[in-house]
């Protein structure tokens, strides 16, 4: 299938042309004819598989048959919400790109900026809204947004807005907009209470689903480094003193860390900032234009501040804290070397996260090279059988067994003779 089998509008078709593309991936084959159907929808599809362009596109198409060479004052047809700041941006900039030679217009609407600039764009008129669930209730109690017109509702990483708790507000804008309209939701799981807001939001939808992603790019280069949890600073700094590392792509596990990371790496006289939900929205514009722009050598980022972040010939991704789900892996990692360009993937693995690392080989059904002359290696254990050595506790599985009859019966049996 190419995207000329789609039948799209030909000025779209060809924007799309334009960035490079002329085959579907297996999302936008499965989710394009349903949308264009005006089916509800209900699709899985991990972050990286080309989930903003299978439902941008065929909404593009819609709102120009629609809308057409109209340049009277525009009504919001098409409302997309987004978990974050850094996701709302990446799907304007799609919906820009793809809409080029159409007369369709889109705005963003996030909080943590001044609300006024927001406001005066709002009054223009425009076809498309894409928003983060808060601020867009906060203008809509204002009077500021008009949802009368309304034909489209995507809700956009479903479940991580389920993660950081924005379902509530989601349910309270969908009971704002009209019924009649299509309902388009993506997530890269469906847990259990996504399940159920799919059940009550969407009428008859159909489902498209993509397996998440298990292989890394044959073109990014993989190291694991076995390293003690508290010398992860220095080895990281050693790395990239020593190897001379620019435009590197930090990932954290917290925002605290991210921060710790910095300031260690500042001390020494690396030029670092990070990006994570507690710095404010121009600081976050400011330091990711900065590092695209490589005015900064190191950005340290979590997963959640990294959605969205689209950084083109991004030479080196280091995991200083390893995911606790193998699919983020391999969508950390695939951030470099892309469009053939050879990319470098350098993870750190403590001994509290050998289990992950183990997860995640795995997931991707590959031995990764292990970089054993380093100066921090773990403290090994003794091998020698005959020196016995007090090991601690498994504090995991005595967690798991605390209040267990069967674990406690079990325990009684073995002392049984029989």
């Amino acid at each position: 299938m190419t995207f000329t089998d789609l039948h799209l509008h030909r000025t779209i078709l060809h924007a799309v042309e334009e960035e490079g593309y002329t085959t579907p991936t297996p999302i936008q084959q499965q989710a394009i004819p349903v949308i264009l159907e005006e089916h509800d929808l209900v699709a899985c599809a991990q972050t990286g598989t080309g989930k903003t362009a299978a439902f941008a596109i065929p909404i593009l198409h819609y709102l120009h048959r629609i809308v057409g060479g109209n340049t009277k004052r525009k009504q919001l047809r098409t409302l997309v919400l987004t978990p974050t700041r850094e996701l709302a941006i990446q799907v304007q900039e799609s919906f820009e790109t793809y809409g080029k030679y159409t007369n369709i217009t889109s705005m963003v609407l996030y909080g943590g900026v001044n609300q006024t600039p927001q406001v005066e764009q709002l009054k223009k008129g425009f076809d498309v809204l894409i928003a983060t669930p808060g601020r867009l209730l906060d203008l809509h109690k204002q009077g500021f947004v008009n949802f009368d017109g309304l034909h489209h509702l995507v809700l956009d990483e479903a479940d991580l807005m389920l993660d950081m708790g924005f379902i509530n507000d989601v349910k309270k804008t969908i009971k704002l907009i009209p019924e009649n309209r299509q309902t388009l939701l993506f997530s890269a799981t469906m847990p259990l209470a996504i399940r159920e807001l799919a059940d009550s939001i969407l009428k008859s939808p159909k489902y498209v689903a993509v397996a998440p992603v298990s292989s890394t790019a044959e073109n990014v280069n993989q190291k694991i480094y076995f390293v003690e949890k508290e010398d992860k600073r220095k080895l990281l700094y050693h790395i990239i003193r020593n190897d001379k590392l620019k435009n590197v792509l930090v990932f954290v596990r917290t925002k605290h860390g991210a921060d710790n990371v910095v300031k260690a790496l500042k001390k020494n006289g690396v030029f670092a900032e990070a990006i994570h939900g507690d710095k404010s929205q121009t600081a976050r514009q400011r330091v990711l234009e900065a590092f695209k722009n490589k005015e900064i050598d190191v950005l340290v980022a979590t997963d959640i501040a990294a959605r969205g972040i689209d950084i083109e010939l991004l030479p080196y991704v280091i995991n200083f804290d390893l995911p606790n789900i193998s699919e983020t892996y391999v969508h950390r990692i695939g951030r470099t070397g892309r469009a053939g360009n050879s990319g470098m993937a350098i993870s750190f693995c403590g001994k509290d996260e050998k289990p992950y690392w183990q997860d995640i080989e795995k997931l991707i059904r590959m031995k990764i090279k292990v970089v054993e002359d380093h100066p921090f290696p773990w403290n090994n254990e003794p091998k020698n059988e005959d020196v016995k050595v007090q090991k601690k506790p498994d504090l995991r599985n005595k967690n798991k067994n605390v209040n267990s009859r069967k674990s406690e019966g079990a325990k009684k049996n073995k002392k049984r003779w029989y």
